[in-house]
């Protein structure tokens, strides 16, 4: 599809609040964060851009990214309960470890090649958010122009 097709797959007539509460799955997030993502991440609508989202929970948040980003975004999920391989069924791809484990980001950063947007909505201690953020070098990383 060319590119400049793309932004019309993007339904951005909805915000991301309102994307959030019609995914069909239960997702928990701050509703501080709403504005904030949006601001973050509108460059990013309709376009090919991966993001890795570590704390997938119920699923969600997938679906909402999905629906916020479009069709060509690849969306990316990382758990450490295996249960969430379930959507994988749904063209998600999931990754289950411990976001904590070095080794396992640094595997899971090199299958998945350049990202885009990581979010980091996995394991809230201080250990787990130091280690994913060192294993993001930029290497791992791409940017937009």
């Amino acid at each position: 599809m060319p590119k400049a097709e793309l932004k019309r797959n993007v339904d951005v007539s909805l915000n991301l609040r309102e994307i959030y509460e019609s995914v069909p799955y239960l997702s928990i997030k701050y509703d501080s964060y709403f504005d904030a993502y949006e601001e973050l991440l509108a460059k990013y609508r309709g376009k090919e851009v991966t993001l890795v989202e570590i704390g997938v929970f119920n699923g969600g948040s997938l679906f909402m990214w999905q629906k916020f980003l479009g069709p060509s975004a690849r969306i990316i999920g990382v758990d450490l309960n295996p249960i969430a391989k379930i959507w994988e069924k749904d063209g998600f791809e999931i990754y289950i470890g411990d976001q904590a484990n070095e080794s396992f980001l640094s595997e899971l950063f090199q299958s998945v090649g350049p990202v885009d947007i990581v979010i980091d909505d996995g394991g809230h201690t201080n250990l787990q958010q130091i280690t994913t953020t060192h294993s993001r070098s930029e290497e791992h990383t791409s940017e937009l122009p």
